[in-house]
């Protein structure tokens, strides 16, 4: 059975951090790139950052440059989002994504973001 566990979510004040993780199992977590959306209310999900199978290569939106690190432990089917100086507008509903072309694409449950101001 497929699982992607998000998990870290909280509420914090603005300027603060937190680390997201996202536990995979059910399939082979290491073939697929691994992504983190986030959907605030009464918006689309937009994607915030991706990272490729082996870890080698990140991107991320304009709006977390900088501030958000996306990374990946193979060896613990996990993928991670290390957000700091987190703002207000951060507050959203995150979610991890496997992703892997000619495959089904697998989401996680989500996890609640709230920055205070």
């Amino acid at each position: 059975q497929v699982q992607l566990v998000a998990s870290g979510g909280g509420l914090v004040q603005a300027g603060g951090s937190l680390r997201l993780s996202c536990a995979a199992s059910g399939f082979t977590f290491s073939i697929y790139v691994m992504r983190w959306y986030r959907q605030a209310p009464g918006k689309e999900r937009e994607l915030v950052a991706s990272i490729t199978s082996d870890g080698g290569s990140t991107n991320y939106a304009d709006s977390v440059k900088g501030r958000f690190t996306i990374s990946r432990d193979n060896t613990q089917n996990a993928v991670y989002l290390q957000m700091n100086s987190l703002k207000p507008e951060d507050t959203a509903v995150y979610y991890c994504k496997a992703v892997r072309l000619g495959l089904r694409d697998y989401w996680g449950q989500g996890t609640q973001v709230t920055v205070s101001s």
